[in-house]
């Protein structure tokens, strides 16, 4: 079975990672930072938005059961790629919206993807999302990983969780692993 990585960002990971966690063809999904210039990052310190990264998660999925272009079909409906380093009330360059590519392949579909959502006009506005080489991954912090899975009730789960994975459900009901 061969596997491919890509690298995203689109606000807060823990909501990323709660809806990847669901999508068939996705074999795991990992929490953590990209983009930035400081060494070993805490969530801390990206917090800061001094270190430059993005909060991302990195998935490693099977192309032959979930394509790039399907990834990216889920991304852009599970964040507003239009606002410029902030998401809701997350705001900061830690927020970003940026597809780190790993391939000229992947690089060729996010730029396509974008073309063609501006084209169609669906959000107003442009399409802000960066489309940049990914750059060394740091995995977020254990306490991080699966982190609306084991914490439904905490309160940015239930406000701001919750409602992207039951809307990513709804619209994407025939690609739920379950």
């Amino acid at each position: 079975m061969s596997q491919e990585v890509t690298t995203l960002a689109g606000g807060c990971f823990w909501c990323l990672e709660a809806v990847y966690d669901e999508l068939k063809g996705v074999t795991d999904v990992v929490s953590g930072y990209m983009g930035g210039s400081a060494l070993n990052p805490t969530y801390k310190q990206v917090c800061t938005g001094l270190t430059g990264h993005a909060e991302v998660v990195q998935l490693t999925f099977d192309p032959a059961v979930i394509t790039f272009q399907d990834i990216l079909d889920v991304f852009f409906t599970i964040h507003d790629p239009t606002t410029l380093n902030r998401q809701g009330a997350d705001v900061g360059t830690q927020y970003r919206s940026a597809i780190f590519y790993h391939s000229p392949e992947q690089k060729a579909t996010a730029e396509h993807a974008i073309a063609d959502l501006n084209a169609a006009g669906l959000w107003g506005n442009s399409i802000v999302t960066e489309v940049a080489p990914a750059s060394t991954f740091y995995a977020a912090e254990d306490y991080h990983q699966d982190y609306f899975a084991n914490n439904p009730t905490q309160g940015y789960c239930m406000a701001v969780v919750a409602p992207k994975v039951a809307k990513f459900r709804k619209q994407h009901i025939a690609r739920l692993k379950r």
